[in-house]
Formats: C-alpha cells, sequence, structure tokens
C-alpha cells in the first residue's frame, strides 16, 4: 500500500518553533512549506515583529511570510503553569528549533538534556552566533556581526574598496538553511535508529564555511599558493553592464563566448585580441578584459542581448527591480510572489514556495497568525493526549 502525504513530504512531523527574529522562523517555515505541523510559542510582550503594518500591529511583511504555516501559541515561560504547557507541547514535537541563548536555556530548564530526558527522539536544534565551546560563546550576535566575524565584509572590502556589509541578511538565511538541512538529516538518523540528537548551528561557523568555498582559493594549499579570494568575483569588472536601454548581467566565461560576443555587439576585431586568446577564463588580462566588455554591451538593447545570448550560450540575465517583481513574467508563471487575502490584513504578497517535488508538493495551507491566535486550539488537542 502507498503511503500519500497530503501537505507534503513533512506531512505527521511536528516542530516547536522557540525561536526569534528572522533565523529560526524562516528555517520553521521552510518545514512548514514543506508539510509539518508547526507551532509556535511566542511570549505574549516579547514577540519580535519588525518593520511597518498595514492593520494589525505586528503583522509586518517580514512576519507575514516568515511566519506562515504556523500556529501561533502565546505562552509565559516564565509563568509556572505556562512553563510546563510549553514543556508538555515539546513532548510531543519530532523537532525543536530554538535560538535562545545557552544562560536563558538553563533558566527556563530548557537545554537539550533537560528536554530530551522527556522526549528522547527529538531532534533539538539549537542556532546561535558563535560555538558554545568557544569564548565568544554568550556574546550577542546579529547579521553584520556574523558577516565581519565570517570573512564576508574582509572579502566585501577587498572586492569593494570599503568594508561594507552585504545588503541582505544573509547570516541568517545562510544558517536557516543549515538549520533545515540538519534537521532533516537527523530525522533520517532517527528514522533508521530512533534517537533523537542535539544539533549545534553556529551561525559564524556555518558562514565561514559558506564563504571559504571558492574564497579559500590559494590558502587551500599548504603552503600558501597564493592569496584567499577567488579572483574573479573579487574583480571590478564582476558587476552587472549598461545596456543600449537597461541594465543586464551580461557575463561571458569562455573564449568563444567571448569572440561570441564581441561578434555580436560588432568588434570582431577583439576575437583575436592575443591578450585574451588560449587563456583559462578568468586569468590573463581580467580587468582589461571586463573593460571591454563593458565598451560593447551598449551596442545592444537588452532584449536584443537575450536573444544573442540565448543563441551562443552566453550567460545572460535582466536585472530584476524588485519594485517590478509581481509584474515579471518569470516570477509570474513560477507563481514566486502571489497576490492572496489574509483575514486580518487583506490583500497581500505571499513569496512563493521554490522547491518542487513531484510526488510530495509543499504548500501555503495557513496564513501567518496574530500572536497567540491558536492558544486555545493548540492547548486543547494536547488536553487530548
Amino acid at each position: 500500500m502507498t503511503e500519500t502525504f497530503a501537505h507534503g513530504p513533512l506531512d505527521g512531523i511536528r516542530v516547536i518553533d522557540l525561536s526569534t527574529v528572522v533565523m529560526g522562523p524562516y528555517a520553521a517555515q521552510i518545514l512548514g512549506d514543506l508539510g509539518a505541523d508547526v507551532i509556535k510559542i511566542e511570549s505574549p510582550s516579547d514577540t519580535v515583529r519588525m518593520g511597518e503594518y498595514r492593520v494589525t500591529p505586528g503583522m509586518t511583511p517580514l512576519n507575514l511570510n516568515v511566519n506562515r504555516n504556523k500556529r501561533s501559541v502565546a505562552l509565559n515561560l516564565k509563568d509556572p503553569a505556562e512553563h510546563e504547557q510549553a514543556l508538555r507541547l515539546i513532548d510531543t514535537a519530532d523537532v525543536l528549533i530554538t535560538n535562545m541563548r545557552p544562560g536563558a536555556l538553563q533558566r527556563l530548564s530548557m537545554t537539550y538534556t533537560d528536554v530530551a530526558a522527556r522526549n528522547p527522539g527529538l531532534v533539538y536544534a539549537h542556532a546561535q552566533g558563535f560555538r558554545s565551546d568557544s569564548d565568544r560563546a554568550g556574546n550577542a550576535a546579529y547579521d553584520e556581526t556574523v558577516q565581519a566575524a565570517s570573512g564576508l565584509v574582509d572579502i566585501a572590502h577587498r572586492a569593494l574598496g570599503t568594508p561594507v556589509f552585504l545588503p541582505t541578511i544573509i547570516a541568517d538565511k545562510v544558517s536557516a538553511l543549515a538549520i533545515v538541512y540538519s534537521v532533516l538529516a537527523a530525522l533520517v538518523h532517527r528514522g533508521r535508529t530512533g534517537q533523537g540528537q542535539h544539533i549545534e548551528i553556529p551561525m559564524t561557523d556555518t558562514l565561514l564555511a559558506f564563504n571559504l568555498v571558492e574564497h579559500l582559493a590559494g590558502h587551500g594549499f599548504v603552503p600558501a599558493g597564493g592569496p584567499t579570494g577567488f579572483a574573479l568575483s573579487m574583480s571590478k569588472g564582476h558587476k552587472a553592464r549598461r545596456t543600449k536601454d537597461g541594465v543586464a548581467c551580461v557575463i561571458p566565461y569562455t573564449e568563444q563566448n567571448y569572440r561570441d560576443l564581441f561578434a555580436a555587439a560588432g568588434r570582431p576585431d577583439l576575437a583575436t585580441d592575443p591578450r585574451f586568446t588560449g587563456q583559462p577564463p578568468g586569468t590573463g588580462d581580467v580587468e582589461v578584459l571586463a573593460e571591454l566588455v563593458d565598451e560593447c554591451t551598449p551596442a545592444l538593447t537588452t532584449a536584443e542581448w537575450s536573444d544573442v545570448c540565448a543563441k551562443y550560450s552566453i550567460p545572460m540575465a535582466p536585472v530584476l527591480e524588485l519594485d517590478l517583481a509581481h509584474e515579471d513574467p518569470y516570477v509570474r508563471e513560477g507563481h514566486l510572489l502571489e497576490t492572496i487575502v489574509h483575514p486580518s490584513e487583506g490583500p497581500i504578497r505571499s513569496i512563493g514556495i521554490p522547491m518542487r517535488f513531484s510526488a510530495t508538493p509543499g504548500s501555503i495551507r495557513r496564513l501567518a497568525p496574530l500572536p497567540g491566535q491558536d492558544t486555545a486550539e493548540v492547548l486543547a488537542e494536547l488536553a487530548d493526549r
């Protein structure tokens, strides 16, 4: 008999989201999108819901997306009776996600040791800024501090000439993905052995490993064969380019790509320039070559470059303006932004589910709840167990 999963591959898995801000909630949202029953435990006086709202305080665009496919239970963990209700909910869970600092978890008797004694099959995912066995373990960590501590600011400084932060909360989001794949791996292990386990996801370690995939470079050898940093992506010419009518990513990678691009721009003479022929991509006069490409791309419109690059397999994409994302054909056809009606907030834009499963597709089954909206329902279920 074939087992069916009505709501996605994680149908039947219960996740307790005991986290704040973005990293933990985003990870729990992804698990919810994939079918898990996610229960968010929120303190009535300490809910982090940042940004502007339209109707209800706290119901921000960020909250409306990262807290979808969840039920919200308002519990004051400092109150003995409500603390016990939270523990009883954790007893029913397959997964717990938290980003509380170790000291707070100890005071609440919610460390892995505490809860595993009650629920030995629990997968306990604890994310924090720095490793628990380091001298920074108790330090406050925000996306910017993790970008600095993981070397990302150094990469930006060397590439751009100024020590800027990336204009996205990349540490939170990369670490959220690490939570997701770690939880899934631990669930596979539990399925084989029946054993739960503790997973520690240090944000700094996670982002450093992410950065070093290509930027370890010459330091991958001992002694070092060259500096760190992937030269091509750190060059000044590594950017989107002006076309006749806009901006696009036109980024030739092979010698043939360059020949075809120069010919399309009316500069076939450059295709045989000895400075650029017979060398591996990303070597030779990289900056000079980039400047010549910059000179060539205004010869055609973005649409014309799209046709040329598709014909000759040159990597190319128009630059998506986020303000117009909902009108973009690719975004619309992929249902990557959908207008839906929220019961309290009215029409909102919901971010689509990017993963596609042939047999067990994910879905958006619940819109983001108001704080504590589902307390009575969830606690009634608890009483019935």
